[in-house]
């Protein structure tokens, strides 16, 4: 029933207090039963408050921690996070969880409980898929382009100069993320999928009525100031797939970024950036008109205020 059906968030999160608790405000205020959160780094600032709310289960991923978990911490984030997700996964006390990071949002257009209940019992996850922060944008999002015979040409009509090398005129993924059902044995996460028993589960199920709000880049200043690390550890990072096969042209984005940054330094960046965060007026009136621009007003700091309020005072 869709009244008993329960969901929760797994986050692994090195940010600054106020945005790891604007994350879990928001998520809350969905109605996320239960949230399971991996400080990355100590941050007291926010774990006191974490701690204290009844429907948080935060844990510090210090030194004392991974020793209980691994014989060291992992080096790469990422194997981080996927070995918080599998664990928080184990001891999870819902029916379905959802592996997301800090700044990404859930956005149903209906009541997530039953959109979950309603999938066939033999369905081991479903994606949602995400839209994209547009350069300073207050409340606006790019929509995401689903696949489809025609989505290269549309994404090259409105990103003329740089479409052709982005997946999806994304500036970050566009494989979204997931919501796994729990009590399967062997369970794996990954960053953008599910593996059991170390074999990838294949499952094409998407929630439609979800959007994941990903606030990639607030800026060019917040995307500059970011890209040297995504560039060597991140979503740049050496060694991802390109946009479409190398046959055909294709470059991964470390390959594009590198690239434009060795013929035209930081200038060649802005452009890039100006273009595929839609910061060109030109590019943004083609993304209007299309019907592409999207408003999701997330509120985080009325939520903040409201799950959170003590810290939200000294914020204030």
């Amino acid at each position: 029933m869709a009244d008993g059906c329960t969901w929760g968030i797994v986050a692994t999160i090195k940010a600054p207090a106020a945005e790891i608790l604007r994350f879990a405000a928001h998520h809350l205020d969905l109605g996320a039963h239960r949230l399971f959160l991996y400080l990355d780094e100590p941050n007291p600032q926010a774990f006191a408050p974490l701690k204290a709310h009844p429907k948080v289960r935060v844990l510090t991923c210090d030194d004392t921690y991974w020793r209980r978990r691994k014989p060291q911490r992992p080096r790469r984030h990422q194997i981080r996070q996927t070995a918080n997700a599998t664990h928080a996964y184990s001891r999870a006390d819902v029916d379905w969880l959802a592996h997301i990071d800090v700044d990404e949002f859930l956005w149903p257009t209906e009541p997530l409980a039953p959109l979950l209940a309603a999938l066939p019992p033999d369905i081991p996850y479903a994606r949602v898929r995400p839209i994209e922060a547009l350069s300073d944008p207050g409340n606006l999002y790019k929509a995401f382009i689903p696949h489809g015979p025609d989505r290269h040409d549309i994404v090259c009509g409105l990103y003329p100069r740089y479409g052709a090398f982005v997946k999806g005129g994304f500036l970050s993924h566009v494989g979204g993320k997931i919501f796994a059902r729990t009590g399967i044995d062997g369970i794996g996460f990954r960053i953008h999928g599910l593996f059991r028993n170390r074999q990838r589960l294949d499952c094409e199920v998407e929630l439609p009525q979800v959007d994941l709000c990903h606030n990639h880049a607030l800026g060019w200043g917040d995307w500059i100031a970011r890209y040297p690390y995504r560039l060597e550890k991140g979503v740049y990072r050496p060694g991802l797939s390109p946009n479409v096969p190398r046959e055909d042209g294709g470059l991964s984005m470390h390959e594009l970024l590198s690239g434009i940054e060795q013929e035209e330094g930081e200038t060649g960046l802005r452009a890039f950036f100006d273009e595929i965060s839609a910061a060109d007026p030109e590019v943004r009136e083609r993304l209007r008109k299309a019907g592409m621009i999207l408003q999701r007003d997330l509120d985080l700091d009325t939520k903040l205020a409201k799950h959170f309020p003590g810290f939200a005072a000294t914020v204030a």
